[in-house]
């Protein structure tokens, strides 16, 4: 994974950091994997409009990503590590040795002709998935269930990674990657390494225009609306609007909004750094 700053030939590219995807090796999906999403814009069943600022962007295919890895015991090889316009990090298509082929996030370093595998008494190499019970103390992973069974749920985006701090009785001590100390049942399955694409926070758009591709529109600020459309509108010339807000009128700048006694509390151990 490495980056690529663009010579300011153009105004959209003068300040454009974007990836090389030297680690891609093949443009086109596994067709049996993959299946056609429709855009809503932001409109619900009667057509209105009841998320703004949603609208346009390029076509996408949704992969079928296996964050289960529940096929235990059975080698699987990668065979191409791939886009996807769904999600920050890379996947990678892997053959099983029974002949089924699956998508899964790729770990930072994965190579293709690698061999992977999951369930008990696998070895924690990059890629393999373990039960939290069998990983060393210290082991940076990746793509956790939270429940057993239930698929993988945290640390999923580029570059993300946890680490595994401890065990007590049944559950494990992760660190995640806010900071936050919490338990998870040892039971629960999690892949060993780091997800790729670890340099995508360092990439610059370069243009509004790149936003537009991805289906994002143009956000119109809180300030310059009327008191009426904002709690932080109105006001003559360039008002600053107050205390920031939102247009509910929940305050943004350290206000809490975690339901208080929320039922998982008890197995976070130390909260994320302020």
């Amino acid at each position: 994974m490495a980056l690529k700053k663009l010579k300011p030939t153009t105004p959209g590219q003068r300040f454009k950091v974007a990836s090389t995807f030297e680690e891609i090796t093949t443009s086109k999906p596994e067709k049996s994997l993959v299946y056609g999403v429709k855009k809503s814009g932001g409109r619900n069943n009667q057509g209105k409009m009841t998320m703004r600022y949603i609208g346009g962007g390029h076509k996408k295919m949704y992969r079928f990503i296996d964050f289960g890895r529940d096929k235990d015991n059975i080698p699987a090889v990668v065979k191409t590590i791939e886009y996807d316009p769904n999600r920050t990090a890379r996947i990678a298509l892997v053959f099983y040795a029974d002949g089924e082929k699956r998508y899964i996030l790729a770990p930072h370093g994965l190579k293709v002709g690698q061999t992977i595998s999951s369930g008990k008494g696998v070895s924690p190499e990059i890629g393999n998935t373990l039960f939290l019970s069998e990983i060393p103390f210290g082991t940076m992973i990746h793509n956790i269930e939270l429940n057993p069974g239930q698929g993988a749920k945290l640390v999923r985006s580029a570059g993300a990674y946890a680490q595994l701090m401890s065990r007590d009785g049944k559950y494990a001590i992760v660190k995640m990657p806010s900071g936050e100390t919490r338990m998870i049942l040892q039971s629960c399955r999690a892949t060993v390494g780091v997800v790729s694409n670890i340099e995508h926070n360092l990439e610059v758009s370069g243009k509004a225009g790149r936003s537009r591709w991805l289906g994002r529109r143009p956000r119109t600020r809180g300030v310059v609306m009327n008191p009426v459309d904002h709690p932080m509108g109105g006001g003559e010339g360039r008002a600053t609007g107050g205390h920031p807000r939102s247009r509910k009128g929940i305050p943004s700048k350290g206000y809490k909004t975690r339901t208080p006694n929320k039922h998982s509390d008890k197995y976070i151990i130390e909260r994320r750094k302020k």
